[in-house]
């Protein structure tokens, strides 16, 4: 079990947008008392006091000028944002987004007083694997539904870390991503399951290999996505392939270009959190510029997700008030670092043609051994949201060689 931090409180209470339902005892309950080790159902539910605020907060907007014919050269594209919002404010159907989300099993437990809001969906296979599913930023438990239809073999697991989605809020300092590993570690734990495979990218797989150098028993195998942006690509083996050399351009040519987003979040993520909290105009050109620059979408964020998709992201994000909190994980992993060590797990590397920088294998299996590598067709960043089926197949393909002798 996570051991306790006495430095660090956090809040208890749900966040804005939910509705909780009667407790239920999880399988792994049965020795614990119900106040530290209660499970309790969750069915999403916006107030509409909050709706129509967010109607006419996006009525009331101030626009900016741009510059002519700029699109998305200068950041989020003006005239396609003010589309966006004008639809967000006067025809999407939040509560039929809302009826969609509630029709998959939900649930909350305290973990570090500390609300953790997630899906549970058990298989009725016999020897069902497991699969916890971990998202990254900007993102939350709704990246995962896709492909959730997909994993009928799999008892599948799916957070929304805290401080993204319905989970909590934390307000101390601290939480980052060492800690949110041990909270994931202690869900799982009451879950009642003991050995467990992860799907994860993005920060999410940051997340994942600590859990498993935490708790090597438990997790079988790893199965990950993405390029690392963060990495230090000033100080250099000698011994760079010409495919690493590649990839070293491109890094430091995306860490020019694209990577300003996540050093605020890193150095100051209280400044744009205090005008995106107000604004769901400014949040969202922050957010579906990233959506755009990082999908496979070919410039057309419409050609991976319609306006419907988008805008359920938003407003769960406005509804929870969850843009700031988010973005301070990049912060507290900055300043807490984890403490590293020893990854046993086997690995399995899903690599997608349109997330930030081509990574090549050479350049990864520094760190440690692939065991299994799959250049997919397409793809992006947020690849169980744009190729549930590619990344499902693979999923599966990476656990059935696990189980061969």
């Amino acid at each position: 079990m996570r051991r306790a931090s006495a430095h660090r409180s956090h809040a208890t209470t749900l966040p804005q947008g939910a509705r909780q339902h009667t407790s239920e005892r999880g399988p792994a309950m049965s020795d614990a008392t119900p106040e530290s080790r209660s499970i309790e159902r969750f069915e999403v539910s916006v107030p509409e006091n909050v709706l129509g605020d967010l109607r006419e907060r996006l009525h009331r907007t101030r626009w900016t000028d741009a510059v002519v014919g700029a699109g998305w050269d200068y950041g989020a594209d003006l005239d396609y944002i003010h589309e966006l919002c004008a639809y967000w404010a006067d025809r999407f159907d939040w509560r039929a987004e809302e009826a969609g989300l509630n029709e998959v099993p939900q649930f909350c437990t305290e973990i570090e007083r500390l609300i953790i809001h997630f899906v549970h969906v058990r298989s009725d296979s016999p020897g069902a694997i497991p699969l916890l599913l971990l998202h990254g930023w900007p993102s939350c438990f709704i990246q995962m539904l896709k492909i959730l239809p997909r994993l009928a073999d799999f008892h599948v697991v799916v957070p929304d870390l805290p401080g993204f989605g319905f989970s909590g809020r934390p307000t101390q300092s601290g939480m980052g991503v060492g800690e949110v590993a041990d909270v994931l570690l202690d869900l799982m734990d009451r879950l009642g399951y003991e050995r467990y495979a992860i799907r994860a990218s993005d920060l999410g797989a940051g997340i994942a290999p600590l859990m498993a150098m935490r708790r090597p028993g438990a997790v079988v195998g790893l199965h990950l996505s993405g390029s690392d942006p963060s990495a230090d690509y000033d100080h250099l083996p000698d011994d760079l392939a010409p495919v690493e050399q590649q990839m070293v351009d491109d890094a430091r040519t995306f860490q020019r270009n694209e990577f300003a987003y996540a050093r605020l979040h890193a150095t100051k993520p209280q400044t744009p959190a205090i005008a995106l909290n107000d604004s769901p105009a400014g949040m969202a050109a922050w957010i579906v510029e990233k959506f755009r620059a990082w999908s496979d979408c070919g410039g057309d964020v419409e050609q991976r997700f319609s306006k419907d998709e988008l805008l359920t992201f938003l407003t769960v994000y406005w509804a929870t008030e969850t843009i700031g909190s988010s973005m301070r994980l990049y912060f507290e992993s900055a300043h807490h670092p984890p403490m590293w060590g020893e990854l046993r797990a086997p690995v399995a590397m899903a690599m997608l043609p349109a997330d930030m920088f081509p990574t090549p294998r050479e350049w990864v299996e520094r760190r440690g051994p692939v065991a299994r590598w799959v250049e997919l067709p397409r793809g992006g960043h947020f690849g169980e949201w744009e190729e549930p089926v590619l990344i499902a197949d693979d999923i599966r393909a990476f656990l059935a060689e696990l189980r061969e002798p």
